[in-house]
């Protein structure tokens, strides 16, 4: 089991942020057990251990179609609104980025970096005031602004984007930013489209 994030440390785990994350953010939204599984990294069962507990604590709802289970957020509850907003604050970045930045054209690579990634790789420290994206590609420079101002909103904080070329991020430099953004926690973004 992933440790207890420094993200959020109320709660149990890593996988239990994403999970909530990608469930809670897209409410209108079902998984399978094993998309959820795929999309946190870890196993089916230990998913469905997570699901189960969340479905008893009526957080989730979850259905049979024939051998799948289908998990997806339960809106209808006080517990919904609050829960949704402070996931949204804390593991909200990466599901958020990752659907947004699969839609834009030109993207070939996307990564979190800064404070948050620190925290989310599990070092301790203050809360992340804000996200930083690293974008490697070729994206319209208006489209960029105006994702990053559309998450940032969602999450409730400022998302601030950096965009290099390709070939910047492939070759060996002494740039100090790149050196810094390597040397520090680097979060891949898994996107899902073609530049």
């Amino acid at each position: 089991m992933k440790p207890s994030p420094s993200l959020l440390p109320l709660l149990r785990s890593r996988m239990q942020g994403e999970l909530l994350a990608l469930v809670l953010l897209h409410p209108d939204r079902e998984y399978t057990i094993t998309e959820l599984a795929e999309a946190c990294g870890v196993t089916p069962t230990a998913v469905l251990r997570e699901v189960e507990r969340l479905t008893d604590g009526g957080i989730l709802e979850d259905r049979r179609v024939g051998r799948s289970r289908l998990v997806k957020a339960r809106t209808d509850t006080p517990l919904y609104r609050p829960l949704s907003d402070l996931i949204a604050a804390t593991f909200g970045p990466m599901p958020l980025l990752t659907e947004a930045l699969s839609e834009l054209p030109g993207v070939r690579e996307a990564y979190i970096y800064g404070s948050w990634a620190a925290r989310y790789s599990g070092e301790p420290g203050p809360p992340p005031g804000d996200v930083d994206v690293l974008v490697v590609g070729s994206p319209d420079p208006d489209e960029l602004f105006d994702l990053a101002e559309r998450v940032s909103r969602r999450l409730g904080r400022e998302v601030n984007v950096h965009r290099i070329t390709p070939e910047s991020w492939a070759a060996s430099t002494t740039d100090p930013f790149l050196t810094s953004v390597r040397e520090r926690p680097l979060t891949e973004l898994s996107l899902n489209q073609e530049a």
